[in-house]
């Protein structure tokens, strides 16, 4: 076996051998073990990034995985990694993202590793104890994306977000809260039609900072450590401040639903002509211990009073452990904060005293949104990450399937208890390590492969027919893939 790491100079280097023994061959692997000892006394960053076969992180790929850890200063630590993951047989990419991407499927079967392979570097290489995980817009996508590719493999999928000592953050939400309400120092980048945006090529290019390849994961990156180490520089009190409440717990100190009180809150949900910055309440309690929060730029008698109310502007859920960004009231006293958000105290005062005259509203939009389904139903087991959590029985014979080599796995029969698990490894197997399939197995494979790929073929040919002109190599080298996968001319 071969196994090959993209790196940003195109330099491939490829050692046979144990995914373990090769890993620990590579010169940014022997400083990642090398740190991981000085790792258990002190915190890191690791900045990562993906790109993917799509958008939907239940049923797309990991196709390029890219990142660099740094201490908390963001002085880096060690060489970069970029990673090319093999694309399953039993997914077909979308030609639109490949189009931004240029990373084909062929380019990852040559070059990259199976997902078994990378779920386990990942894991012992790079989520290490004390690590905070950060990227951006990586809590609401990338970190989606890992967490479907460790269910898959038989991997906790939430273990890499907060066990030893770990954590994650995003640095898109930083950004916006700076722009919003110390955005002195930094230059500022809007679109063509004079509206806001905090997209990070756009970011580096105004600020003076690399950023060769915009849509390379490992480019990607080091504009994130860039644009990190901007704001960390230019509004040092602020960076420290957000860092310090990305866990649930020390959110939950400002979004209080025993002492109710009015915060300052970012989100990409608000509007661009705000910053995406306003004045929220903990209204109710939501679905997994999240908080329905009011947002008080709206005066709750005036919503009543539409023909057909719409409550979706104006109530949010706000998910404590994705590293919301939020602040006390007290930092809108500061520097023109209220005028920056196009608030004032008075209309915040007279909207909160509305919304109290009304409880009976907080219950409900309680109980819509209990009732509001959080996930459309899973037409397969990898797609039901978020169906329940297993139990410590079956968390065992998870361990032995992820440590399994490919002899053992084929007379690896274990007796799971939760119904997804069953055909799941029969999924991991068909991916990962085919010649450990009996006969009866591969058929079963071959059926459900087959049916996955004619259900995403329209789509497929659709895309491709509508993008192909931006790329004739790509588009040619998509074309290709498709046959193969189904053996027949296009």
């Amino acid at each position: 076996m071969n196994f090959t790491v993209r790196q940003t100079e195109k330099l491939k280097f490829s050692i046979p051998g144990s995914i373990k023994n090769l890993i620990s061959c590579m010169p940014w692997s022997v400083s990642s073990r090398a740190f991981f000892c000085y790792n258990r006394i002190m915190k890191s960053f690791f900045f990562y990034d993906l790109e993917t076969s799509g958008l939907n992180p239940r049923t797309d790929r990991i196709m390029q995985f890219a990142g660099q850890r740094t201490d908390m200063d963001l002085n880096p630590i060690g060489e970069p990694v970029n990673v090319l993951v093999k694309m399953t047989d039993d997914a077909l990419p979308s030609p639109g993202a490949i189009m931004v991407t240029k990373i084909t499927p062929q380019q990852t079967l040559a070059d990259g590793i199976t997902e078994a392979e990378f779920s386990k570097y990942v894991t012992e290489e790079i989520f290490t104890p004390e690590t905070v995980a950060v990227g951006y817009n990586t809590v609401r996508f990338d970190d989606e994306f890992m967490r479907a590719v460790f269910w898959r493999n038989f991997y906790d999928p939430y273990e890499f977000e907060w066990k030893d000592g770990r954590s994650r953050w995003d640095m898109l939400d930083v950004v916006r809260l700076t722009r919003a309400l110390r955005p002195e120092g930094i230059n500022w980048p809007f679109t063509e039609d004079g509206k806001p945006t905090n997209r990070l090529e756009l970011m580096t290019k105004l600020n003076g900072l690399s950023h060769e390849h915009a849509h390379d994961a490992l480019s990607d990156v080091y504009a994130t450590i860039a644009v990190a180490g901007l704001i960390r520089e230019k509004q040092p009190e602020l960076f420290k401040f957000l860092f310090s409440i990305r866990n649930k717990n020390d959110v939950k100190k400002i979004v209080n639903l025993d002492d109710k009180k009015p915060f300052v809150y970012t989100c990409g949900r608000y509007s661009a002509e705000f910053n995406k910055t306003t004045v929220a309440f903990p209204l109710t309690s939501g679905r997994n211990g999240n908080v329905l929060v009011f947002d008080l730029r709206n005066n709750l008698e005036e919503l009543l009073q539409q023909e057909e109310p719409k409550f979706y502007p104006a109530v949010k859920e706000l998910c404590l452990n994705r590293c919301p960004a939020v602040a006390p009231m007290s930092v809108l006293g500061q520097k023109n904060g209220w005028e920056k958000i196009g608030l004032s105290p008075e209309t915040v005062q007279k909207n909160l005293e509305i919304l109290l005259k009304h409880p009976e509203f907080a219950e409900k939009m309680r109980s819509e949104a209990e009732e509001r389904p959080e996930f459309s139903e899973a037409e397969e087991p990898e797609a039901a990450i978020y169906d329940g959590f297993v139990n410590d029985a079956d968390r065992v014979k998870i361990a032995a399937v992820r440590n399994a080599d490919e002899n053992k796995l084929a007379d690896f029969c274990p007796d799971f208890h939760d119904p997804r698990l069953p055909e799941l490894l029969l999924h991991y197997k068909g991916r990962n390590f085919p010649r450990a399939l009996s006969e009866t197995e591969a058929a079963e494979y071959e059926k459900y492969r087959r049916a996955r790929l004619e259900k995403q073929a329209p789509r497929f040919i659709a895309e491709l027919e509508r993008v192909a002109s931006q790329d004739d190599f790509v588009a040619e080298e998509l074309k290709l893939y498709f046959e193969s996968l189904f053996d027949t001319d296009y």
